[in-house]
């Protein structure tokens, strides 16, 4: 009868089990089955099993045990707590008998050397250095956990708080990609195989230390996907999402499920080629001439730039099929009737130059025209690092050897620095507007205008002045020496190539336009 409010019953010879019977830790487990003939080792954790052994040594015959707290082992790295009581009955000597009755739900076990969690941007660095990672990952997601009270937890209760961010990071991938964003608030990165509820072994581990936790969960699904595009996916949603301060668990949810939106709208226009071309005209100073026109790509008939799907695409690395497909268009207009011997500057991200399948496309593309080649420049935006340059260069090799002009863009601003210069061959350089648009008032703008554009003559690089708007400053920067100028005085974007500015020469028949 002693025995009669406990799960599980057995019994011991020394420190082996030789009889079991009852309800095991979790549901598939039978005592019986799986505890006989094992010893305490197999079935208690490390942490108590000290503990136990002291107690079984202790009694006395008809006396029973104190009652003792025990954590029970119910899988890998899963635990359950118990009270265990021991009984040594004199006519039943040397055998034990024990009685066990389980406390709370299972949970699993806190390693003892976890990893610390994460703050927000260490989530941020975290995520970053998994992009690494290649191949077909799980299905992912990121679980986010509201613990009212858990940070302001007191003194004898912080154990609780300890074991609670353990089992956190055992729960995110690898191990290491949970972390607080704030006292009570947690994200973590997850298999969504994983069905776990983290939510409610929260409360029954609270509960085992005395603590009456209500934690909330929310999980942000991202789906099959790449393993890097998937953690990109998170990273441009969170980061995006912290701007304004630590990410709520809904708040975040709604962000990356809109950024998974995005980016599936971005490859349905990208496969479309649901985009148009724009051409502005870039005028030589001295005479105001055409000299050649860049294309700039358009959403849904927006007159301004696509900055921000484009800034996604180059985070979430999608970047390197839309600059294919630009780069397709813009040659595909070239050869239509009425563009003539247009010269055109097609935009290529820094970060499609990681490798050579953007190069590769573009000479595959014009393998069959070489006077195209001789008529095409592509302009490397600094919206996105190049983050190998010595690699990129050698890359950027194989179209001017194919007489494909490279200007680097934005020159001033973002990516762009002096080690740009000296890594990358190129042929052109586009100051960005902001010195222009400073360039009469600012004279330390000014001063430096006027020694990179030195530095560029030296170089043998012709040099261009975007977001021109008024007379001042193209005389400004005329002045200054530079070569080309860009912007709403000389042109505005149109449809199909327009020079406002006065007529090239008319050219020989069957010449070819070069870039001289």
């Amino acid at each position: 009868m002693a025995f009669a409010s406990s799960d599980v019953l057995f019994e011991l010879d020394r420190d082996k089990i030789t009889f079991a019977i009852g309800v095991g830790p979790v549901a598939g487990v039978d005592p019986a089955a799986a505890w006989t003939g094992q010893g305490l080792s197999a079935l208690l954790g490390k942490s108590c099993l000290e503990h136990v052994n002291a107690a079984l040594a202790a009694l006395k015959p008809g006396v029973r045990s104190a009652p003792i707290e025990v954590e029970v082992l119910a899988g890998e790295d899963r635990v359950r707590r118990a009270v265990l009581r021991a009984f040594l009955l004199p006519d039943l000597a040397p055998f034990v008998s024990c009685a066990m009755a389980w406390q709370g739900a299972a949970y699993q076990a806190v390693a003892p050397k976890t990893e610390p969690l994460l703050d927000a941007r260490g989530l941020l660095k975290r995520l970053g250095a998994l992009l690494a990672v290649g191949g077909t990952g799980p299905e992912l997601s990121v679980d986010f956990l509201e613990i009212p009270g858990l940070g302001a937890l007191d003194e004898p209760h912080r154990k609780a708080g300890a074991r609670i961010e353990a089992r956190l990071q055992l729960a995110s991938i690898g191990g290491i990609s949970a972390a607080r964003l704030a006292p009570d608030r947690f994200a973590l990165m997850r298999d969504s195989a994983d069905i776990v509820d983290l939510a409610e072994e929260i409360r029954a581990m609270g509960l085992a230390e005395g603590v009456n936790l209500s934690p909330v969960a929310t999980r942000a699904e991202i789906g099959r996907a790449e393993a890097a595009v998937a953690v990109r996916t998170l990273r441009f949603a969170l980061e995006d999402c912290l701007k304004d301060g630590a990410a709520a668990g809904d708040r975040f949810s709604a962000r990356l499920q809109r950024t998974v939106q995005d980016a599936d709208r971005f490859r349905a226009i990208v496969r479309s080629r649901d985009f148009s071309l724009v051409w502005q005209p870039i005028v030589a100073l001295d005479s105001r001439a055409v000299h050649h026109f860049e294309a700039l790509s358009r959403f849904g008939g927006a007159a301004s730039a696509p900055t921000g799907p484009i800034a996604m695409a180059e985070e979430l690395g999608l970047i390197d099929d839309f600059d294919l497909a630009v780069a397709e268009k813009a040659l595909t207009q070239l050869r239509r009737p009425g563009f003539g011997l247009v010269k055109a500057a097609i935009n290529v991200s820094g970060a499609s130059l990681a490798d050579g399948r953007y190069v590769e496309g573009l000479l595959r593309m014009t393998a069959a025209a070489p006077d195209i080649r001789k008529r095409l420049m592509v302009e490397i935006t600094e919206t996105a690092d190049v983050v190998d340059l010595d690699g990129a260069n050698q890359r950027l090799a194989g179209l001017r050897e194919a007489g494909i002009k490279v200007c680097l863009d934005d020159y001033g601003v973002g990516s762009a620095s002096l080690t740009y210069l000296h890594k990358l061959s190129i042929d052109i350089l586009k100051l960005d507007g902001g010195f222009v648009r400073e360039i009469e008032t600012d004279a330390k703008v000014r001063t430096l205008a006027t020694h990179l554009v030195g530095l560029c003559r030296d170089l043998k690089i012709a040099t261009v002045a975007e977001m021109v708007e008024t007379e001042g400053q193209a005389a400004a920067i005329k002045s200054l020496g530079v070569d080309f100028g860009q912007g709403w005085l000389f042109g505005r974007p149109t449809e199909t190539p327009v020079a406002a500015a006065p007529a090239t020469p008319a050219r020989r028949k069957g010449e070819v336009a070069g870039w001289g």
